[in-house]
């Protein structure tokens, strides 16, 4: 499937320092990073309603995050939730942010391409 985004859109962690090819830098987690100072995360947006309700952050969390089949069922799960209203307009202007230019997704998580913000990258590039 042709990719729908015009510009580079990356997921990286929040604790990684910004590179000037970040574009702009959305934090897609709900809770505030640990031990991150505001003036140390360089973050422009930060679409609380994008991030998985805590019940389905903490199911996966508490279940086997390097099992394929949970990441799946997490992965739909999510979606579902991105399909509700106010998380559908959210992520409408993440759609709008990656057409102006280069967007990277920030997320506190260990393994950021097993996470919420690689689903959120791969929605948004049309997988």
């Amino acid at each position: 499937m042709p990719r729908t985004v015009p510009h580079p859109l990356r997921v990286r962690r929040v604790y990684d320092p910004p590179h000037p090819e970040d574009g702009t830098r959305v934090l897609v987690d709900r809770l505030w990073p640990r031990g991150l100072a505001t003036t140390d995360a360089y973050i422009d947006e930060w679409p609380k309603s994008l991030t998985p309700s805590t019940g389905l952050r903490r199911w996966f969390h508490g279940s086997d995050t390097e099992d394929a089949a949970a990441f799946a069922e997490f992965r739909h799960r999510y979606e579902a939730e991105l399909a509700a209203p106010e998380a559908a307009a959210a992520l409408d202007g993440l759609r709008r942010l990656t057409r102006a230019g280069p967007v990277t997704l920030l997320t506190a998580s260990r393994t950021p391409d097993r996470s919420h913000a690689s689903v959120l990258r791969d929605l948004l590039e049309g997988h």
